[in-house]
């Protein structure tokens, strides 16, 4: 007699449960709107207007959103226009009621004259007359046009004419071979006769200065993989159809390009000569010297240990090597750089080759090294400027200052003759820079993720504070409950090197209280992940609201530190930097105990989807639910440039060791996938086939496939589906039942 209450009771105890969780759902959802609406003055970003010392930008304040126009040159701010003026104007121009602080527009572009500026709303180009407070034109806008897929491959086959420097003849291509016509006379001469369907001339066709010479590269194309995926529910029809993409992954066939030099008038053709053409990954960047006299071209050796700028001098058929990058892990040329000083005759390299990302001046004759500019335990990130008649470059660099998070991206302003190095942005921060056209000021707005920006114009000469122009505001956010993150530090693996991420709290956070730990994750090698500018949202601060810590790391085997820290990831991807991740999960639970590291979660999308899936696979241990949407599951079924880079070539047994397919036997805990079917960025095969492999060990697990999309973490269905799965698994409550919900 006594069962029946109990069930009573427990049944209306999980209904509490359940409303009480649509409703943190609720708040989770409006999180960012909620505290976004009491962030003023943060998160500028100041446009400079043409060849002028006048740069804007958009403000929001506690009354609307303000545009601020700077005079560089007179240290001054003003309001870039008359905003009730302008709402006037344009509550007839619209027929609606606008106000001051709430234009239908966020970006507007100034005449060099400042006299008028145009925007788009509502599909039109408006231009305004600042002077006489009117709208004076109009035309409709143009859509963007639609750039093809990332993936295409260029056959280097375009039907066109590359026009000499001097105007007076153009070089195309025509069943691959090369000819020149003299535009005047429309005669035409032909260069070449060795070209024919399967091994003809580019059309990317490069004019020497003094227009008497040209090189093409002799194209041998490859056969391309395509990728083909089934559109399951079409808009406008009912039967699926079809979509083909080009898509070349690790092993595959590619083009082999060979420079050939044109003397024009001597109607003569030198093939250049270079070691191991056919082992080439690329070949491109052809650039001729200003005198004419000599090309470099760049040739990446397919693996990505050795990477080449090769000299070619008159018409001397042997190319020499001018640069060279060799390592015994990769060459990640994506962040290599280069700039030919202007009557120098030398080079300006970035390279890795002392353990740093440095900056080396070369002698662009012989290629010696002349010296080495910077040096040191930091990174120069990138190169912004190179100013030839002051002999300075503008760059960013990353970790100099010691004791400070070494990914705070700073401006310094380098002499080359004396490598004199100054720091332009001294502050403790991650600093966003815009210079002006010609070098002479800059807007620098400066933040940490758990310090709100602040915004001044600088002096490029020394970086000194001209003009204050904006703190941001955040006591109302505060005051409502929004809680700061934390920068959280710790030793990695070996004892010894730090490791840098964040903790994001729920504002009803409660330290008497134990909570489970989802950790966001991002390991791709290309980059690094941990975001280091404040935001009102930091990480995934939604879920943390739902009772959660949620925890975002930089391991080893990610970019933007030294080589040897980079150089883990090497075909080893399966690493992801789990041993320091977890280093720093148990560091930080030993100084805060509400932190549940017997409760941790994680999901990623995309390599973060397969570093996801791996940590239940390789880390069982330790990681116990995973979310894992549109992984690169298996490393050979990916994308060639980014696989190859840090899985190598040819592909070796180190892929099927670091594959999720492979390994799908090893699944501990609970696991999720979500896949959008029409993912042209991973071949949503990958997914399928670990599926298969999972089934084929027996193994529990829950499948999203999410028609019509492409490349995602699940939009607002799969977030719906990423929560409750935590929910359910981590704190061991009844989610919602969401079939009883009606949609409104």
């Amino acid at each position: 007699m006594k069962i029946i209450p109990v069930i009573l009771l427990l049944v209306f105890s999980c209904a509490v449960c359940a409303q009480e969780l649509k409703e943190k759902y609720a708040e989770a959802d409006g999180f960012r709107q909620k505290y976004e609406a009491g962030y003023f003055g943060g998160n500028i970003t100041p446009r400079w207007i043409g060849n002028t010392h006048f740069c804007w930008y958009a403000v929001k304040t506690p009354a609307g959103t303000d545009f601020i126009l700077v005079n560089a040159g007179k240290r001054q701010k003003q309001p870039a226009f008359d905003q009730k003026a302008m709402a006037k104007a344009l509550t007839a121009e619209l027929g609606r009621k606008v106000e001051p602080g709430k234009m239908p527009f966020r970006e507007i572009v100034f005449s060099d004259d400042l006299k008028q500026l145009t925007f788009v709303t509502e599909g039109m180009k408006y231009t305004y007359d600042r002077n006489k407070n009117k709208v004076i034109g109009k035309v409709k806008e143009e859509p963007r046009r639609r750039e093809g897929h990332w993936g295409g491959v260029n056959e280097e086959n375009w039907q066109g004419a590359t026009p000499s420097p001097d105007g007076k003849k153009e070089a195309f291509v025509s069943e691959g071979n090369l000819f020149v016509r003299d535009i005047s006379s429309g005669k035409v001469n032909r260069l070449s006769y060795d070209g024919a369907p399967g091994e003809y001339y580019s059309s990317f066709i490069s004019w020497s200065p003094d227009s008497r010479k040209l090189v093409s590269c002799k194209y041998r194309p490859a056969w391309i993989r395509k990728l083909k995926t089934v559109v399951s529910s079409p808009a406008g029809q009912l039967q699926p159809k079809m979509e083909e993409i080009d898509y070349v992954k690790p092993g595959d066939a590619l083009p082999v390009k060979r420079p050939v030099l044109f003397l024009v008038e001597e109607g003569r053709q030198v093939n250049i000569e270079f070691a191991e053409p056919e082992k080439q990954f690329n070949l491109n960047n052809i650039r001729w010297a200003d005198d004419s006299r000599s090309f470099t071209f760049d040739y990446n050796k397919r693996g990505h240990q050795e990477y080449i700028v090769y000299k070619v001098t008159g018409d001397n058929p042997k190319a020499q090597v001018l640069i060279g990058e060799k390592m015994p892990t990769f060459v990640y040329y994506n962040l290599l750089y280069r700039y030919d000083l202007k009557d120098r005759n030398e080079i300006l390299w970035i390279s890795e080759r002392d353990g740093w990302r440095h900056l080396y001046l070369y002698d662009a004759d012989n290629g010696q090294v002349k010296r080495q500019l910077t040096k040191g335990e930091w990174v120069v990130k990138r190169v912004l400027h190179v100013d030839d008649a002051a002999r300075v470059v503008y760059l960013v660099g990353c970790g100099k200052d010691a004791g400070e998070d070494p990914y705070l991206e700073k401006v310094y302003r380098l002499n080359i003759e004396n490598g004199e190095l100054l720091c332009l942005t001294p502050e403790n921060g991650n600093h966003q820079v815009e210079f002006s056209r010609d070098y002479t000021y800059f807007t620098d707005s400066w933040s940490r993720i758990d310090c709100p920006p602040v915004a001044a114009l600088r002096s490029a000469k020394d970086g000194s504070v001209l003009l204050s122009l904006e703190k941001a505001d955040i006591s109302k956010m505060l005051a409502e409950g929004w809680r700061m993150p934390e920068v959280f530090c710790a030793k990695g693996r070996d004892g010894e090197t730090d490791i840098w991420g964040v903790i994001v709290r729920p504002v009803d956070f409660d330290p008497s209280k134990k909570y489970p730990v989802i950790e966001y994750i991002y390991a791709g090698p290309h980059d690094s992940f941990v975001p280091k500018s404040f935001t009102v949202s930091p990480v995934d601060a939604a879920l943390a609201q739902l009772g959660f810590i949620v925890v975002q790391i930089d391991g080893m085997g990610t970019a933007n530190r030294s080589k040897k820290f980079h150089d883990v990831c090497w075909k080893n991807l399966k690493d992801g930097g789990f041993p320091d991740r977890i280093a720093w999960m148990k560091a930080a639970a030993a100084k805060y105990p509400e932190m549940d590291i017997d409760r941790v979660g994680i999901y990623g999308c995309s390599a973060g989807g397969q570093n996801a899936m791996g940590a239940v696979l390789f880390h069982p241990d330790f990681y116990k639910v995973s979310v894992a949407a549109c992984g690169c599951h298996d490393n050979r079924m990916d994308k060639i440039w980014w696989n190859e880079q840090w899985m190598g070539y040819p592909v070796g047994k180190e892929y099927e060791e670091c594959s999720n397919t492979v390994n799908a036997y090893r699944l501990q805990g609970k696991l999720m996938l979500i896949l959008g079917e029409l993912d042209d960025n991973v071949d949503p095969s990958t997914t399928f086939q670990v599926v298969n492999a999972l089934i084929g060990a027996g193994k529990e697990f829950e499948f999203v496939v999410l028609p019509n999309q492409r490349h995602t973490m699940g939009g607002a269905y799969g977030e719906r589906k990423r929560r409750d799965f935590f929910i359910r698994h981590l704190q061991g409550l009844q989610t919602p039942d969401w079939n009883k919900e009606e949609k409104k």
